[in-house]
This record gives C-alpha cells, structure tokens and sequence, in this order.
C-alpha cells in the first residue's frame, strides 16, 4: 500500500515521502496514529500544495534574510572595553553583548545565530560569523577598543 507520511518515520522515511508499506503495517500503525495518509490523487495534490506554501514562505524569509545580510555584510561594531595591564581585556564580548548591539541598530538577531571560532577577549578587530538562515551566512567585524 502506498502512503504519504505526515511525519518522520524511523526506518522508513521523512515528512512528506511517498512509501510502499504493509497494508497491516499502513493501516494499524500509521495510519492509526496520524503519522501517514493513504496515497490518492487527490492527497497528493494536497501534499504538492504544501509543499508549494512552504516553499514560497521560505523563499520569501531567506529574501527578507538576505535584505538584512546586504546592510550588515562586512560593518564594522565597536565595543569599548576596560583594559589592564598590557592591554589585556577584562573579561570578553560574548554573543549577547553582540546580539543587543545590533538590536541598538535597529536589527533583531538571535544570540543562537552570531557564531564565534574564538573568545573576543584581545583588542583589535575580529570576524564574527552570523547565520541567519541555513542559506544566509556572512561575517561582520567586532573591533575591541580601549
């Protein structure tokens, strides 16, 4: 019997796939528990639909997402920090810090999505990664000044 899966399925397949399966197997568990629909026509005109909407919708938020990438791609943010001895930096920036400065900006991004390869606890400039999206990825700069 072929079904459309609602949900992922251990073993055998994701959201969305068409399968071949048991009648039993379809009829007793998957069906019964909500995680697949029997294949028609027109299930699988609905399911082409979905797919079309979900598409569409995360097209249109990697464009919003890109819109923010064009202004933020390589900016520069400055941070004064207290310095001791030799220059060393008390303490260091973390994403939080980075994150409420471009909220100061006028940008909404998560702390989850700014990405640090090391500590900013050094004067100077850094590159930071941000990832917005799994499509949308570029760097800023984080300049530590006295």
């Amino acid at each position: 019997m072929r079904v459309i899966l609602l949900a992922d399925v251990k073993g055998q397949g994701k959201k969305d796939d068409i399968i071949d399966v048991s009648t039993g197997y379809a009829n007793n568990y998957l069906i019964k528990n909500k995680l697949a629909v029997p294949y028609t026509l027109g299930s699988k005109k609905v399911l082409d639909a979905q797919i079309k909407v979900r598409q569409d919708t995360e097209d249109a938020l990697v464009a919003s997402l890109n819109e923010i990438k064009q202004k933020l791609e390589n900016k520069t943010i400055n941070f004064k920090v207290k310095t001791g001895a030799q220059d060393k930096v008390f303490g260091k920036v973390s994403t939080k810090q980075i994150s409420d400065e471009l909220s100061k900006l006028g940008f909404k991004v998560p702390k989850q999505s700014i990405i640090l390869d090391h500590e900013l606890d050094t004067l100077g400039t850094h590159i930071v990664t941000l990832k917005l999206h799994k499509k949308v990825v570029f760097n800023i700069n984080v300049n530590l000044v006295k």
